[in-house]
């Protein structure tokens, strides 16, 4: 549908380094200029119900929306009503604070036609001109207002932006007539890229069953099919090889936990050492983090420096609904309060340790219960009793490299989708900052494309590409 796309036939100096020129007659306004900014108030998550008055927090702005709030995600009871801000269909919603630059200021446009509220930490943007509500959805989100937006926040750990810097974000504006074309032509783009990066995820979650399948079957019967074998006494786990030990993980490991400095204390995160939480666990070794911890702040905090190669897992949080992930360290590092590292004596090869936990996971997930505020928990004296059949040293070594290289298809499969999804994401990226600040012309190609069925398609309101499946540690009020 991008075919035969071309720029427009006249274009202007915009006055702005970053978005140089734009369509003769498009304006160029500042977001002061298009509506009130107000600070959204209300109360904490213990508020919410299942139902009631739709309500928006600022960490959903983050995980849940990606540019459009069509649906409510989350609720309040309407006797609440009163501590809490209520928004518009059309306002665009800015969470004020976060921990990464480049998503500061992350917006959402309120689709939303009934009575609706907004949390705290919100900075609303609320029209008092004439425009297409989807095309600020489009147009706020994009490439060149986050660009702007990260060149606007405070802090050096939790950043902030207020709204006094967004008065002075810049947005190009073409006649609403040509918002509208803008919108009708992204909304029939995105459901495409969406279909492709879902078609790559179903891919990748396949090849993941296959590499399950084998590493399963090589952790608990070994590689000899003709192995005599003994029972283990355990009911997942049935018989196992006859010179197999079973032992429960305490008496394989020595373990460690962790905890997290106030992000508040920047002396605390000015150093070397990487500080490792679930959300890093997407990788199968740790080399470094997006964090770095201070040798002082170890000193004076007692965090326990961890040296490689240590087996990082999970013991709290949403992530454990779904998956056990499991890393090695390849560099000392330090974790957070919801992570042990688990430290291999000398008869367990740490990396075959990996393969064995990432095996049995499904088994592993059983342990997991749930905890206060519907979190989930895998309890130390759960893990720590769970028996698991042990080979010798040497086999351990063998099945290991065994493993390397027999889903050595598999794991360059995955990498490729991967990236075949980061490409999709990063076109998308392009074409609508391309489509919203004027460098392509779409207005004829929107005219060409069919009614979509029902409003609402726009972005499907999905969650921000990756789904952040394990970064449970999103902010809300």
């Amino acid at each position: 549908m991008i075919e035969g796309l071309l720029p427009y036939a006249e274009y202007k100096e915009s006055g702005q380094e970053w978005l140089g020129v734009t369509p003769a007659h498009w304006k160029i306004h500042k977001a002061g200029q298009i509506g009130l900014l107000l600070k959204g108030s209300g109360g904490s998550k213990a508020d919410d119900v299942t139902e009631g008055l739709p309500c928006v927090r600022y960490g959903q702005l983050y995980t849940k929306y990606r540019g459009f709030i069509h649906e409510p995600k989350g609720f309040i009871r309407l006797s609440h009503l009163s501590r809490y801000t209520a928004i518009q269909y059309g306002d665009v919603l800015f969470a004020a604070s976060g921990e990464k630059v480049a998503e500061i200021g992350k917006s959402a446009v309120n689709l939303i036609r009934t009575a609706a509220v907004c949390g705290g930490d919100i900075i609303i943007l609320r029209p008092r001109m004439e425009v297409c509500a989807p095309f600020l959805g489009y147009a706020l989100d994009s490439y060149g207002s986050a660009s702007q937006k990260a060149t606007m926040c405070r802090g050096s750990t939790i950043k902030h932006i207020y709204p006094d810097e967004l008065r002075l974000l810049v947005v190009p504006l073409p006649p609403p007539d040509e918002q509208a074309a803008i919108v009708r032509f992204l909304d029939h783009a995105n459901p495409k890229i969406d279909g492709f990066i879902r078609a790559k995820r179903k891919l990748i979650a396949l090849l993941g069953e296959q590499k399950q399948a084998i590493i399963h079957r090589a952790v608990t019967r070994g590689l000899d099919a003709n192995v005599p074998l003994k029972p283990s006494g355990i009911a997942w786990l049935g018989a196992i090889p006859r010179h197999w030990e079973v032992r429960k993980i305490k008496s394989l490991v020595s373990s460690y936990g962790g905890m997290t400095p106030s992000k508040a204390d920047a002396g605390f995160w000015e150093g070397s050492i990487p500080w490792v939480s679930p959300k890093d666990m997407k990788v199968r070794e740790i080399s470094d983090s997006i964090d770095h911890i201070s040798i002082g702040a170890i000193r004076q905090t007692g965090i326990a420096l961890v040296q490689p190669p240590a087996v990082l897992i999970v013991v709290r949080g949403m992530i454990l609904a779904r998956t056990f992930p499991t890393a090695i360290t390849a560099v000392p590092v330090t974790i957070n309060q919801d992570m042990k590292a688990l430290v291999t004596k000398a008869c367990l090869n740490a990396n075959y340790f990996v393969s064995l936990l990432t095996g049995i996971q499904s088994d592993l997930l059983l342990l997991v219960e749930i905890a206060g505020h519907g979190t989930c928990c895998l309890r130390t004296d759960s893990w720590e009793g769970f028996c698991v059949p042990i080979p010798p040293l040497a086999e351990q070594e063998e099945i290991e490299a065994y493993l390397n290289e027999k889903l050595s298809f598999q794991n360059t499969a995955i990498t490729r989708t991967h990236r075949e999804i980061a490409l999709m994401q990063e076109y998308r990226t392009r074409l609508t900052a391309d489509v919203v600040t004027g460098k392509l012309d779409v207005r004829e190609a929107a005219m060409r494309l069919p009614d979509l069925p029902t409003e609402g398609t726009t972005s499907e309101d999905l969650a921000p590409d990756e789904a952040n499946d394990l970064d449970e540690t999103a902010s809300e009020d």
